[in-house]
């Protein structure tokens, strides 16, 4: 029996029982030694499977965790792999940590064969230096997102001409070759994309503002839809 099957049936062993289920019993009905079931359910343990129990007493998954079976093909572990290396290399240093804390779980109950492919993809995503500085702005502005902060900033459109603006952040987008971070403008009156390489500065200005239907994420999915090329 392969090793990610093996893992597969603990889980499903486990799901929906009230009461512990004894190792011995574990290691019968999947035909392995009692060694075997306590290094495959800590190795679940240590990837984020909520499993509670010890050896000699039994197991039983935490009440009301409900765990999908953890079952990947070659090209969707590859995906899995490539996607991270392109978060690692375009996005903020927060989501490039969890990525690969994600990634790190995922293959530590791999078998050793889709473990291997994962780590001979040809495709990749070279960090440069300049993406690593600007990492942090898309942090911030990530936090400002999720936090619905209000930021004043000093922006430049694509002609050069700066301007004061005073916006509600509602999403980042990456298109490929840069970011544009969604917004509502105050000073405009309406919804604007404006790319992080171009803002001089940004703070925040203490406000935290209040997400409205005729001015929010979903409005603004709309707006963007209708008008691809909308700049700030």
């Amino acid at each position: 029996m392969r090793r990610a099957d093996r893992l597969f049936l603990i889980i499903h062993a486990l799901r929906g029982r009230r009461t512990a289920l004894p190792a011995r019993r574990l290691a019968e009905t999947l035909g392995v030694s009692l060694r075997t079931v306590y290094r495959d359910v800590a190795d679940l343990q240590t990837s984020g499977v909520p499993i509670e129990g010890e050896a000699g007493v039994g197991y039983m998954l935490r009440k009301g965790a409900d765990i999908p079976p953890l079952m990947f093909t070659a090209d969707e572990l590859e995906s899995l792999v490539v996607g991270t290396r392109f978060v690692r290399a375009f996005a903020g240093a927060r989501l490039a940590r969890g990525a690969q804390a994600a990634l790190l779980k995922i293959e530590a109950v791999l078998p050793a064969e889709l473990k291997q492919r994962s780590e001979r993809s040809r495709i990749f995503a070279p960090t440069w230096r300049e993406r690593m500085q600007r990492a942090s702005v898309i942090d911030r502005l990530h936090e400002a997102v999720v936090e619905r902060r209000v930021l004043r900033l000093d922006y430049a459109d694509g002609a050069g001409r700066a301007s004061a603006r005073e916006i509600e952040p509602l999403c980042l987008a990456f298109w490929g070759g840069a970011w544009t971070l969604g917004a509502w403008c105050r000073l405009r009156r309406d919804f604007r994309s404006f790319r992080p390489d171009r803002i001089a500065t940004f703070d925040a200005t203490g406000e935290i503002f209040v997400e409205m239907p005729e001015r929010g994420l979903e409005a603004y999915l709309r707006a963007a839809r209708a008008d691809p090329e909308m700049r700030g």
